[in-house]
């Protein structure tokens, strides 16, 4: 099919790459179909032609020597950067996988892409720990969704990956995914060397930038405890430093002064009660007489 014109000059390849474009997922052919005939009923656009024009515009952007292409992913169309960059986004993409899933998430997702459609307590059982939490954080993400209930006791919540889950890892279906076998080859080659040793070292930087802000806020509160003793310390008990010794004489001095003045006061008063209770006693053995 040619490049179809619209009246007002758009072209047909321009409104497909436009669309692609402005989509946040994967677009399908039909859906690509459908939004051209709401504007162009008279086209009679169908399904196989939106290859044909993908395909001539990642020839336009390979000639202008562009960093991006149109890629068919998770069962549409998206762009998406050329293989040939990887050197330069790697790190750009190590960095930001690492602060998006922990190594949690990632074990969990893992299980649920291999197993699904499986349920929270098979996930826990592989794990060896709850896993509710992880899976919570999973569907916020909208990498895993529920599919439905297990048919046995208590219902459980059935879990498989989503689309976006096939788009963030650039494949079509689940059957892309490495095998278990494959893996393990993949990590044992000498070529990943180089990329697990990225890997280790990104995690011990991230560990140890952790663990350093553990110890700051630890250090904060043992010296916000610290600072509050000395200022108690300061408000009630005095520093004897401070004072020589003929002052602290001279403070014995007059505290013992003060103590001998209130016996002194003490036994006067005691005199004083004394002598009055002995001229009560004496007025009332007159009165008797």
């Amino acid at each position: 099919m040619q490049d179809y014109q619209f009246v007002d000059g758009t072209r047909l390849s321009s409104v497909i790459e436009a669309l692609i474009f402005a989509s946040p997922e994967p677009i399908s052919e039909d859906k690509i179909c459908e939004i051209i005939a709401k504007g162009e009923e008279n086209l009679g656009l169908e399904t196989d032609t939106i290859e044909p024009f993908v395909e001539k515009l990642n020839q336009r952007y390979e000639e202008n020597g562009l960093a991006f292409k149109i890629e068919y992913v998770a069962g549409g169309y998206t762009f998406s950067t050329k293989k040939r960059y990887e050197p330069w986004l790697s790190i750009f993409q190590h960095e930001n996988a690492y602060r998006k899933l922990s190594q949690s998430a990632i074990e969990t997702l893992a299980i649920v892409a291999y197993k699904q459609p499986v349920t929270k307590p098979e996930v826990d059982d592989i794990r060896g720990v709850d896993s509710g939490y992880i899976l919570r954080q999973l569907l916020e993400k909208v990498l895993i969704e529920v599919s439905g209930r297990l048919d046995a006791p208590g219902k459980p919540l059935l879990y498989k990956t989503t689309k976006h889950f096939l788009k963030h890892f650039g494949i079509n279906s689940i059957d892309e995914l490495p095998k278990p076998r494959e893996i393990d080859e993949i990590l044992k080659d000498d070529d990943m060397a180089e990329h697990r040793q990225f890997l280790f070292d990104r995690q011990l930087e991230l560990k140890e930038l952790q663990d350093k802000v553990d110890d700051e806020d630890t250090r904060d509160t043992a010296l916000s405890l610290i600072e509050a003793v000395e200022k108690i310390d300061e408000e009630e008990v005095p520093d004897l430093d401070e004072y020589t010794a003929d002052e602290l004489q001279l403070e014995d001095e007059e505290e013992e002064e003060s103590n001998v003045k209130n016996e002194q006061e003490d036994s006067d008063d005691q005199k004083l009660e004394d002598e009055q209770d002995s001229t009560e006693d004496n007025l009332d053995n007159g009165e008797e007489e």
